[in-house]
């Protein structure tokens, strides 16, 4: 189950009341959405639902005085580090909850400075389903030598869940593998104070907040790792950065968006890539059974050597 007691002090008493008091399951609650002049929405597994207090029927609707409360809450932690957080749009928590911000822009020099006046927050859940990269890590090795393996899903199919729980893995696998982990959006290790919120292991080293690029280039020269880790890889320099692991002998451990292996070929510099099948394992995400359905790992020429069976990993942890 989620931390949601750290989530709780970071809202004001009695809008935290009121959000508990709506919600049908806290343990599948995914979203709070709180927008000005809007009522309170809650995600759940199934759909959006409507806050409203306990003893009321009508909508709770977010104000400025709720906002207000809100950043004063949030910005405790330091003022400075809180209008960082705002021109970078999201701030971690402890527990690994991610707060994301959007309002007005003030721009400087053709760049966000900071957000003002904030008109909606949006909290995500953060979650760990330890155990649902067990089944398939054996597939991942060839010979007991870890391979270079990129995650293929389309959004909202727990390939960050999964991802989190393989970093994990490795990390304490016999002997322990030196894993390094870009978080550039915070989701993977939920930093907060220096500290991963999430349990990625003992023998990880994360970098947060910094292009995916740089930070695969940073922990190489930096840390020795053997594994590097990195989600949703998307622009040309994250290949190119990629590409350069690979050739210093170092193993990737990536997602990417994506449904087929066919849909990634048609992509520049990620067909590029599997042109010279540098990727030895692929693992397939779906929703088809439920979030985190495997639907099958393959080889490096595309020979599959493991097919779905059974529910997702998720559904059977009860969160779907």
């Amino acid at each position: 189950m989620a931390d949601l007691e750290s989530l709780w002090k970071s809202l004001p008493p009695a809008l935290g009341k009121i959000i508990q008091e709506s919600c049908c399951s806290l343990e599948r609650l995914e979203e709070i959405r709180l927008r000005l002049g809007q009522p309170i929405l809650l995600k759940e597994k199934g759909g959006w639902i409507p806050c409203m207090a306990k003893n009321d029927k009508k909508r709770h609707v977010f104000s400025n005085c709720d906002m207000k409360a809100c950043v004063s809450l949030l910005s405790a932690y330091s003022l400075y580090a809180f209008a960082e957080e705002i021109r970078q749009g999201f701030l971690t928590i402890e527990g690994g909850h991610r707060i994301g911000f959007c309002g007005k822009a003030v721009m400087e020099d053709g760049k966000i400075k900071t957000l003002h006046p904030i008109s909606s927050l949006n909290i995500r859940i953060a979650r760990e389903v330890k155990g649902c990269a067990d089944h398939i890590f054996p597939y991942l090795f060839d010979n007991g030598r870890f391979c270079h393996t990129l995650i293929l899903s389309p959004p909202g199919c727990g390939k960050t869940t999964l991802l989190r729980e393989l970093i994990r893995n490795l990390s304490r696998a016999e002997g322990g593998y030196a894993v390094g982990v870009v978080d550039e959006r915070g989701e993977i290790a939920g930093m907060c104070g220096g500290i991963a919120q999430m349990d990625l292991g003992e023998c990880t080293d994360v970098i947060s907040g910094c292009p995916k690029a740089e930070g695969m280039l940073l922990l190489l020269r930096s840390m020795s790792p053997q594994i590097i880790a990195v989600d949703e890889l998307g622009r040309e320099s994250d290949f190119l950065a990629a590409s350069d692991l690979i050739h210093a002998g170092v193993k990737l451990l990536c997602t990417v968006h994506g449904s087929s292996l066919e849909e990634l070929e048609k992509r520049a510099f990620l067909g590029r890539l599997l042109a010279h099948q540098v990727v030895e394992r692929f693992v397939i995400l779906s929703a088809s059974q439920g979030v985190g359905t495997v639907e099958a790992i393959l080889d490096s020429t595309g020979r599959a050597i493991y097919k779905k069976g059974g529910a997702s990993w998720y559904k059977a942890s009860g969160f779907a």
